[in-house]
């Protein structure tokens, strides 16, 4: 079956010039076109706005109207079609004015030939689907650009930003203006980090690497970045960014989960292997003593007797703290405002916050979430990292802010302090069995705390910097336990 004919239209109020077009239509290829004529710039918006031809003839002059007045009605109906501009000889200041308003191509009266209006309707024809493509594929990327999820920014040569999603904006938290005034260096978090990435931006190795990112409240996110250049010529360089933040956090979670049950498991092998020795060697002493005191009641030997038995006593101690901050713990939830709890706590810490000279700002949520509790292990929990917190803090300047937030179908409990911090490599071992920084400390407090969390289905999660601070948030599921 033969290809459809292409449809011309022809918008000229000269009747002979309509016939010499036809003719020499025929004379390209017989069947190939279809000539209708518009002699009127009336009958030509009718059919313009029929939307069934391919091409369109059009003589400047129609009368009161010109060929100008017939691309400005493409242009109001946004129906970009290719348009050959019909002209008088000489008239070149026209024929610029009119390649200017939307026109692919012009033509001289008397001087078209059937080549030369064969070949201005091919090239007419051939840009149009040039630029049809382009516009499918611009639309194609800018809408993938618009609602890609990964947060997706451009940047020139000298590494500004000239381009952000709003994916990038939104997880950023700047407007497109602001963002735009930034280079790329400034959303790392260090330094070094910007430093490492702005020399890797231009290499080959387009692997995804890890970095930490900063949004404009200063909030630490967690990335993974792709890069291309873009554009060679013009030196622009595609930065494709997964912000994997909770999925790091998840697996920190995770992680503290699995070494909690762990611990647990030692714990219970330790009361186990240890516990039994030091059976035997308190009732040793508890008979040695006995017998010495029949022979010689003031002997010296007491005092050492006295001190194996309160180092036996001492380790017996800690390992039923170890087995209990390690070991699953019976609840008895009832349902409770999270922030009933959190006051609660802040309750029993007023004392050390009065004494200390401390501001609290609290910033809770409104209604009170419910979550369901065993009050009495969850407050003790809170408690536990509010006192952590002020004894972190220097006195008189200490700055207490404890938030609650829902989100979903969870609620987040958020404890910060503007104390000295906690080193980054000390941060894994934070709620290790024994692990402290206090002089008096068991190191049990925090283990006990995780356990409670956990129990309740919770979780906890630390971010600190030395000298500014730390950040202790904690997640509870709404609903049943």
């Amino acid at each position: 079956m033969s290809e459809r004919p292409i449809q011309v239209l022809m918008i000229d109020d000269d009747e002979d010039d309509f016939f010499l077009v036809t003719e020499l239509l025929r004379d390209i290829s017989p069947g190939q076109y279809e000539l209708e004529w518009a002699p009127t710039f009336q009958k030509a918006i009718e059919a313009i706005d029929r939307r069934t031809h391919d091409v369109f003839l059009v003589d400047y002059r129609l009368g009161p109207n010109t060929g100008l007045d017939i691309l400005h009605h493409f242009q109001q109906m946004h129906y970009q079609m290719p348009v050959i501009m019909l002209t008088g000889k000489g008239d070149y200041a026209i024929d610029r004015e009119a390649m200017l308003a939307g026109a692919y191509d012009y033509l001289v009266k008397g001087e078209i030939t059937a080549d030369l209006l064969e070949r201005s309707i091919r090239y007419a024809l051939d840009e149009y689907s040039h630029l049809r493509t382009i516009e499918e594929s611009e639309r194609k990327y800018f809408g993938i650009f618009e609602k890609a999820h990964d947060l997706i920014i451009l940047a020139d040569g000298n590494k500004n930003i000239v381009d952000a999603n709003p994916a990038a904006l939104r997880t950023m938290q700047y407007s497109k203006e602001e963002i735009l005034q930034l280079h790329l260096s400034e959303l790392f978090m260090s330094a070094e980090q910007g430093f490492e990435f702005l020399n890797c931006i231009g290499s080959n190795n387009s692997s995804a690497k890890e970095y930490e990112f900063k949004t404009k409240e200063n909030k630490k996110l967690v990335v993974l970045i792709n890069t291309a250049i873009l554009d060679e010529t013009a030196q622009i360089f595609l930065c494709v960014i997964q912000d994997i933040t909770e999925k790091k956090r998840e697996e920190q979670e995770k992680q503290h989960q699995e070494k909690f049950v762990i611990t647990g498991r030692i714990a219970r092998v330790i009361a186990h292997e240890v516990r039994n020795p030091l059976t035997n060697i308190l009732l040793a002493v508890s008979q040695f003593k006995e017998e010495e005191e029949e022979t010689a009641p003031e002997s010296e030997t007491a005092l050492y007797t006295d001190i194996i038995e309160r180092n036996c006593t001492r380790i017996n101690q800690l390992i039923t703290e170890l087995l209990h901050s390690t070991r699953m713990i019976e609840l008895h939830p009832s349902q409770y405002g999270i922030n009933h709890l959190i006051e609660s706590a802040l309750e029993l810490a007023q004392d050390r916050l009065q004494l200390h000279e401390m501001t609290l700002h609290k910033e809770l949520a409104t209604p009170d979430p419910l979550i369901n509790a065993d009050k009495e292990k969850i407050v003790i929990a809170l408690l536990n990292i509010i006192i952590n917190a002020i004894e972190a803090m220097v006195p008189g300047r200490g700055i207490l802010t404890v938030a609650s937030v829902q989100n979903h179908d969870k609620v987040q409990v958020r404890i910060v302090d503007n104390g000295i911090g906690i080193p980054q490599d000390k941060l894994p071992r934070l709620f290790d069995p024994f692990y402290t920084s206090k002089s008096k400390g068991t190191g049990l407090g925090l283990t006990s705390t995780q356990n409670i969390l956990l129990n309740h289905k919770g979780t906890i999660h630390v971010d600190s910097e030395q000298g500014k601070g730390t950040v202790f948030t904690i997640t509870f599921p709404l609903g049943a336990i």
